[in-house]
Formats: C-alpha cells, sequence, structure tokens
C-alpha cells in the first residue's frame, strides 16, 4: 500500500503523464508536461526508485553544487500536483521523466498504485513522433484509446495499430486492464526538423488536452515562441532550394488532403477555447490558433500579426481536422510520404529509429533522439 502524506485530498483528479525519450520528438510532450508544472506550481510528493527502472549506462546520473556541496541527480519519475481554481476547481497529476530501461510492467503498476490511491479519473499520457508533416501548416494531433465506449464518448479513435511500441503504449494498456479511463494524445512532428525543442507541438499539445479535459491552460509565452520557432524554419527552408520544395509538396499534399473536411467540429472547438480564453483574469490579446491572425480575447475581434513576425499559420492545432502523422497505437497506419509509419529500423531515410506511438495514423514515427539519456 502506497503511504501519501501531506498530499490532500484532491477534486476529480486527472493523471497527465509524458516521457522523454523514444515517444517524445522534438521534447514536445515532456515539455508540455513541465509547462504545466510550470504554469501551476507543482509539488512533487513522489519519485519512483531510479534503481529499479533505469540503465545507467543508458541514462546517466548527473553531479551538481549546491552551495560548495557536490549532489547527484538521478535519472527517475516524479510526480506532482497541481491544483486548478475557478468556478469548478480540479485537480491534476503529473507525472513525468524518462522511459524506463526495464521492468516496464512493475513500473506501471506502481503508476496505477499511485493512480488508485490518489483516486484518479482518467490518465492522459502525452507522446510526439516524427512525420511528413509541414512546419507551416497546423501541427496534427490524435487522440487514441483502447476502451470502446471511451472512444465513442470523447470523439478518439480506438487503436488499431500493430508493431513495437513504447512506454506510452505499455501504460495505456496497463491502465485498460486496469479498468481505468486512459487516452493517448500523439503530435505530429516535421521529420526535417526533429531536434529539439518544439514550441509549436509542445502548443498543440495543450491545446487539445485543453479540449479533452475542459480545463483553461494558461499558455504563457508559448504562443510568441511557436510563431519565432516557425520564422526560424522558414528562413532555414529558404536559403536551400531543395529543402523549401520539398516543404511545398507537403503543403500541397496536406492541402488536398483536407480540402473535404471543412470542420465544423474542428471550428466549434476552436469557438470553445476561445470563450475560455475570455474568462476573468484572462487579459486581452492572448494569443490563439485559428489560421493567419491573431484573436484578441478582450474585444472578440480578429487581428493580422506584427509584420516583423510571421503569421501563427495556425499556431499548432490541436483541433486541426487533419490525421497525424504517424502510426502508433491507436489509428491506421497508413503512410503518407516518406517516413515509416513504425518500426525498429525506423523512418527510411535513416532517422534515428523511432516508434510508431500508440496513437496517431499516417506516416510518422516517434522520435528516439528526443530524450533518452538526458
Amino acid at each position: 500500500m502506497i503511504e501519501l502524506e501531506g498530499v490532500p485530498e484532491l477534486i476529480d483528479p486527472v493523471m497527465v503523464a509524458a516521457f522523454e525519450g523514444w515517444n517524445d520528438a522534438g521534447d514536445a510532450a515532456s515539455t508540455a508536461v513541465a509547462h504545466l508544472d510550470r504554469e501551476w506550481k507543482g509539488e512533487v510528493f513522489a519519485a519512483l526508485d531510479a534503481e529499479d527502472y533505469y540503465d545507467f549506462q543508458v541514462n546517466r546520473p548527473t553531479v551538481f553544487l549546491d552551495n560548495g556541496v557536490r549532489k547527484i541527480t538521478w535519472p527517475t519519475t516524479r510526480l506532482s500536483v497541481v491544483r486548478v481554481g475557478g468556478d469548478k476547481p480540479r485537480d491534476l497529476v503529473l507525472v513525468r521523466g524518462i522511459e524506463p530501461s526495464m521492468r516496464w510492467r512493475s513500473f506501471c503498476n506502481e503508476l496505477l498504485a499511485f493512480a488508485h490511491e490518489l483516486g484518479v479519473e482518467m490518465v492522459v499520457i502525452l507522446g510526439a513522433l516524427l512525420g511528413d508533416t509541414p512546419h507551416t501548416r497546423p501541427v496534427p494531433v490524435s487522440g487514441v484509446t483502447s476502451d470502446p465506449d471511451l472512444a465513442r464518448t470523447m470523439d478518439l479513435e480506438e487503436t488499431r495499430y500493430e508493431g513495437p511500441t513504447g512506454i506510452v503504449g505499455i501504460l495505456q494498456e496497463a491502465c485498460t486492464h486496469a479498468g481505468v479511463p486512459a487516452v493517448s494524445l500523439w503530435a505530429a512532428v516535421p521529420h526535417y526538423v526533429s531536434q529539439p525543442p518544439n514550441p509549436k507541438a509542445t502548443l498543440a499539445l495543450l491545446n487539445r488536452l485543453e479540449d479533452l479535459i475542459g480545463l483553461r491552460i494558461p499558455l504563457g509565452e508559448l504562443p510568441e515562441d511557436a510563431r519565432a520557432w516557425q520564422l526560424g524554419v522558414d528562413q532555414l527552408a529558404a536559403e536551400d532550394s531543395e529543402v523549401a520544395e520539398y516543404v511545398q509538396t507537403l503543403e500541397e499534399a496536406r492541402d488536398t488532403a483536407e480540402l473535404p473536411e471543412a470542420s465544423g467540429e474542428a471550428i466549434a472547438r476552436e469557438f470553445e477555447r476561445y470563450l475560455r480564453r475570455r474568462e476573468p483574469g484572462t487579459g486581452p490579446g492572448v494569443a490563439t490558433e485559428g489560421g493567419d491572425f491573431l484573436r484578441d480575447s478582450g474585444s472578440g475581434r480578429t487581428r493580422p500579426p506584427k509584420p516583423e513576425q510571421p503569421g501563427p499559420e495556425s499556431v499548432p492545432g490541436a483541433d486541426s481536422a487533419e490525421e497525424p502523422a504517424g502510426g502508433p497505437d491507436g489509428g491506421p497506419a497508413e503512410a503518407t510520404g516518406g517516413a515509416s509509419a513504425d518500426g525498429p529500423e525506423g523512418p527510411a531515410d535513416g532517422r534515428d529509429g523511432s516508434e510508431g506511438p500508440e496513437g496517431p495514423p499516417g506516416g510518422a514515427s516517434p522520435d528516439t533522439d528526443g530524450g533518452a539519456g538526458k
């Protein structure tokens, strides 16, 4: 039995987890949980024993000086709790760590024991994969689950993925077998700019999480960081004609695939998010995704971006209607282009072995460079 001292009784708690490594292209997922922890000032209440789950030759401990005293930080997974205020306060249990090197079943059972003790109502696992998606378009994010009832009630995809998996897929299945509702959210990161950070993908995951759990998430500087990131990639692409041509090809494929959508559902989600951002304390001028304009949450009007800044190009749209580029546990694994949907050898272009997460469909693979060994 886990004894939790100093943790108050939680209100409608949801567990949100992300793990560095194979399931974390561009560090997008782990950065999203770190953002929640920072914005809501999370308090760590537990850490798993690093000796049980990590190979220290793969994920090495680090040494640092604290007032002249040498100390060691061990790679592990930590749990913190945050309370989200408002008319209907709610608690989040944040799980952030590195994909374990061993004993995955015990690892998941330990996390589920915490979830049971804390009365967690749902587990949401964030992931990111490499895909054939242009950086100039909204980031595809898919929500998948192994629970047919949850898929139907929350408008999610029911996973049909078969193949190698990571800790995200294992934890989702462990939740399903334990009777805990679980959802995986997967963001597709452009494979030609896979190095971290990727604030646009992080923002897309947070937007989709916001829609899923019905909470307004403070975004801080993420929208501005996402625009700056896109501008930087635009400039790099402009310097190489082959890259620019390739990006244009991806854009045309993406736009063609979206033509039939005219997604009223996506528009409705965007409008709901806009209304949440008008809550007291939101302040005017909060940037949200939505085409080439910024929406002023104080007035409800739209305004073009400043000339020196790139238009957000729909800064990551968790509500984008397109299928995510990937072949994770939770959706068709049809490839849309160059990246392989998933497999131990990784994408066909020689990128580091990526995983087909338990989620997005469509020709992408999770990142193996994304965080292991940090």
